[in-house]
């Protein structure tokens, strides 16, 4: 900058004194005075343009120094921006190879599961080509039966003609009473201890598939009632919520279709009615009322209507979280509010979400420990009751209003067989399916889980009762345990231990085909042979 003022003032110095000098030169009879004048002019004229010149030189030299700042203000933005972007790349580089190492520890596992299945399948084929051994022995022990039975009967007939003089007719008659008696002993005795083993092995499976399921599994138990308390910040508003002449009372109950019970009891008002839905559309908005602290009967119908629009929105949303809980996140949206109504619906006062869901858990674990598709399980499960949403709407039987909505909605054919199958109105067509009849019933006899009137339970009784006694040979029954039991005892001179042990097959499968009743009804038949002396 100095080199360039330096630079300007030369210039102008030595442009005036070429003036100076031409002037000089070429008007000698100038006096000295005008050109003392002229030459201070020059110079003031070269002195400002000198300045002029500084000045826009600093001008320039400022904007390329404001420029190079602004450069390298970007660059370092720049820098910073790609230092950030490194960060980033690396963070997520880290997160995924957390990812993958958390993906090869699943995997691993999965390898040590599938190793552990192969072992017990492999134990399995072994017990079942040793228990095709036993049953190939035992038909070739029955066979050498049969022939010896055939040689004695042969010798028996031989021996009744000599000492009986019987005809062959007859005697063949006899013989065949008598080896169908033996053979018949046989068989029930062969047939029992084979039917006990496979029973119990099958049995001791069973209890522990199910145990497992039923251990990790821990359901919410809700009990539904009729009714629903609202507390009140003080007593004064019973006469608010009453209103001028019942008015308020009278609007609510119309628009929500319950009953307002106020008594004497401090704080609370009692809702009642035997529709879920309507109580908790009812309780949302007496809520709303008493903290808005208007009510009036305009203010009721616009409060309940709010409630009631809001009200599908949280059906819905019900129905969404229920479905991500399962894990099922390709179930069609659709079906989400027809799932969160299940909520507001009870079947012996069972709540038929919460049982659905407790059907889908126990459904799809007892499928993960059979090595079968726990996902279809579950969704099986969780749909099986899906008509009962809207079965008291439409009428008709729940089972074919959701098979229709589960179609509707493009749902696979096991979820359509669960829903006819766990009523038995068809078939069942696939193994996860069975697996949600056992879980329906698994549900619906826990403790606690449903209630029955005294006099259904009553006749539920006497009815197992009757159809135990309409069989030959009982002496009596008794139905224990809540109907969950019913013990037969026999007369001992007409039933044998034998005849006891296939009764008591034929009282099962009399009372399956006669009787609805939730789980199981164990049938003990006893035989008891009682001899009397005294001795005097």
């Amino acid at each position: 900058m100095e080199l360039l003022m330096l630079v300007a003032i030369a210039g102008g110095v030595v442009a005036g004194f070429v003036v100076a000098f031409l002037i000089l030169r070429g008007a000698q009879t100038i006096k000295r005075e005008d050109i003392d004048r002229k030459a201070e002019e020059i110079l003031r004229e070269a002195k400002q343009r000198a300045e002029s010149i500084l000045r826009e030189a600093e001008g320039k030299a400022e904007s390329l120094i404001e420029s190079a700042r602004e450069e390298a203000r970007r660059i370092k933005e720049d820098l910073e921006e790609r230092r950030r972007e490194v960060k980033e790349l690396e963070e997520l580089v880290h997160s995924k190879e957390k990812q993958l190492d958390r993906k090869w520890e699943i995997i691993e596992k999965r390898e040590e599961e599938i190793l552990r299945r192969e072992r017990e399948i492999r134990d399995m084929q072994r017990q079942v080509e040793a228990k095709e051994k036993e049953i190939l022995d035992l038909e070739r022990k029955l066979k050498e039966k049969e022939e010896e039975i055939e040689r004695l009967r042969e010798k028996e007939l031989q021996e009744l003609q000599r000492i009986a003089g019987l005809t062959v007719e007859e005697a063949k008659e006899e013989l065949l009473r008598k080896v169908e008696e033996e053979v018949r002993v046989e068989a029930v005795k062969l047939m029992r201890r084979i039917e006990e083993e496979a029973r119990e092995k099958a049995e001791f499976e069973a209890k522990r598939i199910i145990t497992t399921a039923v251990q990790r599994l821990s359901p919410q138990i809700a009990i539904n009632y009729t009714t629903t308390s609202v507390e009140l910040p003080s007593n004064e508003f019973k006469g608010r919520i009453i209103g001028r002449e019942g008015r308020n009372i009278r609007t609510f109950e119309i628009l929500t279709g319950v009953d307002l019970i106020i008594d004497d009891t401090p704080d609370v008002v009692t809702i009642s009615s035997f529709d879920p839905l309507r109580r908790e559309i009812a309780k949302e908005a007496l809520e709303r009322l008493i903290q808005d602290g208007r009510i009036h009967p305009a203010r009721i119908e616009e409060v309940v209507d709010e409630v009631k629009r809001e009200m599908d929105e949280k059906i819905r949303k019900m129905g969404e979280e229920t479905v991500f809980e399962l894990g099922l996140h390709d179930i069609n949206p659709g079906l989400y509010y027809y799932i969160g109504k299940l909520y507001f619906r009870t079947s012996y006062s069972q709540n038929v979400l919460l049982h659905s869901k407790e059907v889908a858990y126990l459904a799809g674990m007892m499928a993960e420990e059979l090595g079968l598709d726990a996902k279809l399980a579950r969704r099986a499960g969780l749909l099986h009751d899906i008509g009962k949403a809207i079965s008291h709407e439409l009428g008709g039987s729940h089972t074919d209003i959701g098979v229709e909505l589960c179609k509707k909605y493009g749902e696979p054919d096991a979820v359509i067989n669960a829903i006819k199958a766990h009523h038995e109105e068809e078939p069942v067509r696939y193994p996860e399916v069975a697996l949600v009849c056992a879980a329906d019933a698994l549900s619906a006899a826990r403790p606690g889980a449903r209630r029955e009137t005294l006099e259904v339970y009553l006749k539920r009784l006497e009815k197992l009762e009757e159809i135990v006694k309409s069989f030959r040979g009982v002496a009596n029954a008794y139905a224990v345990q809540a109907g969950r039991e019913v013990r037969v005892i026999v007369d001992p001179e007409e039933i044998s231990d034998e005849d006891a042990y296939m009764l008591s097959k034929e009282i099962a499968r009399k009372i399956e085909e006669e009787m609805d009743y939730p789980g199981q009804i164990k049938v003990v038949v006893i035989r008891e042979l009682r001899h009397v002396e005294y001795a005097k």
